[in-house]
């Protein structure tokens, strides 16, 4: 299933549900990033996805990071709470989402990277290369935040 990201689109679609979500950015030793190119848009992102009804806001970070990377991570912290309600998300099923974000920090303890059904490639990349991929503005807002090294999370 494909999807078209919007944000401050007068064009984009009207929302037909509300999702609540997390996701992680994962670093390795060297300080790298994790990221995976998704399958349904070709935009690479942090590994992330919607909370079921059994989860908690990090335990949806720590399934969701196994699910399409296959590491084990453990949260270290927070990045912050994105829910900007210009930012819209339109699936080729007929969901239009809005989509309440929570994103944390995170350290792979285990596990073995391996790309998922959900992506065409993971990397760790280093933060002076993240510019150069092709990457929704939303993904690269978390980014920046975690770059920073804010001492408070980011709440928007």
């Amino acid at each position: 299933m494909a999807r078209t990201e919007y944000y401050d689109d007068a064009d984009a679609p009207k929302p037909n549900s509300l999702v609540v979500a997390a996701s992680a950015v994962v670093t390795d030793d060297e300080g790298r990033i994790l990221l995976q190119r998704r399958l349904d848009n070709d935009l690479w992102a942090l590994p992330g996805g919607a909370m079921e009804m059994a989860d908690s806001l990090p335990g949806t970070a720590i399934r969701e990071v196994k699910e399409e990377t296959g590491l084990d991570v453990e949260i270290t912290g927070l990045v912050g709470t994105y829910t900007d309600p210009r930012h819209v998300i339109a699936y080729t099923d007929g969901e239009v989402r809005r989509q309440f974000n929570v994103c944390f920090t995170a350290r792979a303890v285990g596990g073995q990277l391996a790309i998922s059904d959900e992506s065409t490639e993971l990397r760790f990349i280093p933060a002076e290369a993240l510019d150069e991929l092709p990457m929704h503005h939303t993904q690269r807002l978390r980014l920046r935040h975690f770059l920073e090294h804010r001492e408070q999370p980011y709440l928007g």
